[in-house]
């Protein structure tokens, strides 16, 4: 069992979005203003994360790190956008330094949740890199908007990413103590069990989702990105569900 932090949670999505991005954005495929749009958010979100945990008065690694990566971000941001005019092309190598530190803010967030440290650094490891691809993968889609002629490649390379990191997310949540402890009654979640079942509901959707949009993408016409993008949206949901309702449940 483990504390809750709304802190962690942030910086755990805007470490695994911008970790996402550079996974994409190393192709050199994707216009600038994809990676404008995601840095944007994702710096928004490592800000407020160290916000945060200020207010809870938590002064620690985890709300520098937030804060640093929310900093290198928009400064690569920054960067980027001051080359528009020359059509200079942004190393992709300036997008990683953001979430190697956000990543640091990760594990300092696992080790301030208590409990078992191994699995809470498994937990809040796998749960940034889900949330972050599942989100990215949806935010790609929407781009194919701005710039149909784009390869399905590198979104495809999201959903398949999100398929591999699935059983893992499944995984670190049924260690004992888990979610098993949940609907056996050996954790009371103040609910009678409920919130596990309903994790098992999340789980299982999740998975469905994503095996739908990979093979959405299969069909070789423009319709099929956007019902795929679609289905990315209700994953999003129900990755949310999965990761927090977990969490949620095993609090102390």
């Amino acid at each position: 069992m483990s504390d809750f932090h709304a802190a962690t949670v942030l910086v755990q999505w805007a470490s695994g979005g911008l970790l996402f991005l550079w996974v994409t954005t190393r192709r050199r495929e994707v216009g600038p203003g994809y990676g404008w749009l995601l840095r944007g958010c994702f710096s928004a979100m490592a800000a407020a994360a160290g916000l945060v945990g200020l207010l809870e008065a938590s002064r620690t690694l985890r709300e520098a790190a937030a804060l640093a990566m929310a900093g290198a971000a928009a400064m690569v941001g920054v960067v980027s956008f001051s080359r528009r005019k020359a059509k200079a092309v942004l190393p992709p190598a300036l997008d990683l330094p953001a979430p190697l530190i956000g990543l640091a803010g990760v594990v300092a967030g696992g080790v301030l949740a208590g409990g078992n440290l191994g699995l809470s650094l498994a937990r809040v490891l796998v749960g940034a890199l889900f949330m972050g691809v599942v989100s990215d993968a949806m935010l790609l889609g929407h781009w194919y908007l701005v710039q149909p002629g784009l390869r399905r490649d590198p979104l495809v390379q999201l959903v398949r990413l999100s398929l591999s990191i699935w059983p893992l997310e499944l995984l670190v949540f049924l260690l004992p103590t888990g979610v098993g402890s949940v609907l056996s009654g050996g954790i009371d979640d103040g609910f009678g069990g409920l919130l596990g079942w309903f994790w098992i509901l999340c789980a299982t959707l999740t998975g469905v989702l994503l095996v739908a949009t990979e093979a959405a993408l299969r069909i070789r016409r423009y319709s099929a990105v956007m019902a795929a993008t679609g289905l990315m949206y209700l994953a999003i949901m129900t990755v949310f569900g999965m990761d927090l309702l977990a969490r949620i449940a095993l609090r102390p």
